[in-house]
């Protein structure tokens, strides 16, 4: 008998969950009461994903664990709202769709945490186990108050082998263009390594300066792609001019774990800070700050908007 994938009911932290296995003991386990998150990415029982606060943290504050998806707008904002086309929108410092940074700046957009997502399809055969769903946004008075461009946000999910490959679209909901600017923040970790024999494989080759906040100042850098120990780096910083389709990879005691960017993410975010022993290679469709750089997409009526990014496990 042919050994299948399968798609789990299960509770983490009190939430309903779904877990996608596969045969080669990847465990992608996802929450869609409490946005949409992958709160665990196991290989062979062990954890891949940063746990940080927690899951009720995260779907009680927003404050990122595990994969989040980072929507409509992924990092920060320059101040509380922007202007595209035109149109101004002003932010009420106390809504609670709102997190920001330790400048007190909007950071990783509006959903995070939200319980509003929707499972659309759930299967699972001899080739793999997938997972659809679907976030309205175009009846959330809330959210249209700081986002005032109604869409579906849809997820795709597909474990396969050792590989979880995630795929966004932004689909317009009605006859205006919506902007888009959303990514992810994967927190990589490597059970029982220590952070200081870790490797990792940058492969861009420019870097956007930014200022004091974080926020970027219009210039660029070169930079040479980097393969080494990340020992003692710390890292906070925006990449472009990559490859197509570039590979990120972390490395140590004989796992490799790669996070592969398809078509629609131009821009990556790597932070790798001191204190916590995480490493993260995030998918950005957009710069910091987008808006008021006007760098960023639209997904046309009829014309949906879709990304796609994989993460993958070989070793150990």
């Amino acid at each position: 008998m042919a050994v299948t994938y399968t798609v789990e009911q299960t509770t983490v932290d009190g939430f309903r969950a779904l877990r996608l296995v596969s045969p080669q003991e990847l465990a992608a386990t996802y929450v869609p009461a409490a946005g949409m998150v992958c709160c665990s990415l196991t290989h062979r029982g062990e954890e891949l994903l940063g746990q940080r606060k927690g899951l009720k943290h995260y779907a009680a504050t927003g404050s990122t664990m595990g994969i989040p998806v980072l929507h409509p707008w992924a990092n920060r904002l320059s101040h509380l709202g922007y202007e595209i086309k035109g149109k101004r929108i002003d932010f009420p410092p106390d809504s609670p769709l709102l997190h920001f940074d330790g400048n007190g700046l909007p950071i990783h957009g509006l959903v995070g945490g939200c319980p509003d997502w929707q499972v659309r399809e759930q299967a699972a055969d001899q080739d793999a186990a997938r997972l659809t769903a679907r976030l309205d946004l175009t009846k959330k008075p809330e959210f249209l108050a700081l986002f005032p461009f109604p869409h579906f946000l849809e997820l795709e999910v597909v474990v396969q082998n050792t590989t979880l490959a995630v795929s966004t679209t932004v689909r317009a909901a009605a006859d205006a263009a919506v902007p888009v600017a959303f990514g992810y923040h994967p927190y990589l970790t490597l059970p029982a390594v220590p952070r200081q024999a870790w490797e990792i494989d940058l492969p861009a080759r420019r870097r956007l300066i930014l200022n004091e906040k974080a926020l970027p100042t219009g210039e660029t850098e070169p930079c040479p792609p980097f393969s080494g120990a990340l020992g003692s780096r710390v890292y906070d910083d925006l990449y472009t001019d990559m490859a197509p389709q570039p590979v990120f990879r972390l490395k140590g005691a004989g796992r490799t774990v790669t996070v592969s960017f398809g078509e629609g993410y131009r821009f990556a975010q790597v932070y790798a800070p001191g204190e916590d022993e995480v490493v993260c290679f995030e998918p950005m469709t957009a710069p910091i700050n987008p808006f008021d750089t006007g760098d960023f997409a639209y997904a046309q009526p009829g014309d949906p908007f879709t990304a796609s990014f994989e993460i993958s496990v070989a070793g150990r």
